[in-house]
């Protein structure tokens, strides 16, 4: 790259640059291709692919009692009232509830196992809220997400008095893999290989002190002259003309001597 070290600055061509990586472009397309392999092998053979199952739920509650404080909520309300679905959440998640699931379904799993894999929310703020089990055994899952919806409206009865939950959706066994996306584990690492290389080419390009033309040597010292070129020894090789010429011919002319003394 193009730099020039004027009071300890360093002066960067951009244009250089730009022609360095065009020139370089086969090599950033070889290092794209290379880590988009790697990280697509990497996705297929190293991560477990996930299957997700949902099952849906209805809240819908009249006269709702939380301890001795007891209220009364429209359907409107209960749209707008994220808290209240948030405690069916937490409901959910509680040891107490998942080690009844892990009975019922007969699990191999403890408390601590169970509750990474399922994730609750509202449906797009209505009082319907998903339940979702993520397991590497898509007829587990499902499993799962079904004992739930069996488990958690007595739980919730239990705790949360007038409350009413009712089942929308069943869940249904994952035919697709939820995760992981070779795709998207492809194009990142297309990324890297690409920022990766462009960055070696160009700190290999400002570590090279090598002097490359009569034009680099005026843009880094301007104010010295260039007094003298020494030519490119391979290239009048190749054209046949200075040095390499006259010695070549003298070079024929003692051979044809040579021979003619033999004789």
């Amino acid at each position: 790259m193009n730099n020039r070290v004027k009071n300890d600055e360093i002066e960067i061509d951009l244009l250089h640059l730009v022609k360095l990586l065009w020139n370089k472009a086969w090599l950033i397309v070889i290092s794209m291709v290379l880590f988009g392999a790697i990280m697509f092998s990497y996705a297929m053979f190293f991560i477990t692919p996930l299957y997700q199952s949902t099952a849906k739920m209805y809240v819908n509650n009249s006269s709702i009692k939380v301890g001795s404080t007891s209220f009364s909520i429209s359907s409107s309300e209960l749209t707008a009232a994220k808290t209240l679905l948030d405690l069916y959440v937490e409901i959910l998640k509680t040891r107490t509830t998942l080690e009844e699931v892990i009975r019922r379904a007969e699990l191999e799993y403890t408390y601590e196992q169970l509750a990474p894999m399922i994730t609750a929310g509202p449906v797009n703020g209505t009082e319907i809220f998903r339940i979702t089990v993520t397991n590497s055994d898509p007829d587990l899952a499902e499993k799962i997400a079904d004992t739930i919806v069996e488990v958690l409206p007595d739980r919730i009865a239990e705790i949360v008095d007038g409350s009413s939950v009712r089942l929308v959706d069943h869940a249904v066994r994952a035919d697709r893999r939820s995760s992981p996306d070779y795709s998207r584990y492809a194009a990142i690492g297309m990324a890297t290989g690409a920022v990766l290389s462009c960055i070696g080419i160009i700190l290999f390009d400002l570590m090279d002190t090598s002097v490359r033309s009569e034009e680099y040597l005026a843009q880094k010292y301007d104010d010295i002259p260039v007094l003298a070129v020494v030519p490119d020894i391979h290239s009048t090789r190749k054209r046949s003309y200075g040095y390499y010429k006259s010695k070549d011919n003298n070079s024929s002319g003692s051979m044809a001597a040579d021979e003619k003394e033999r004789r």
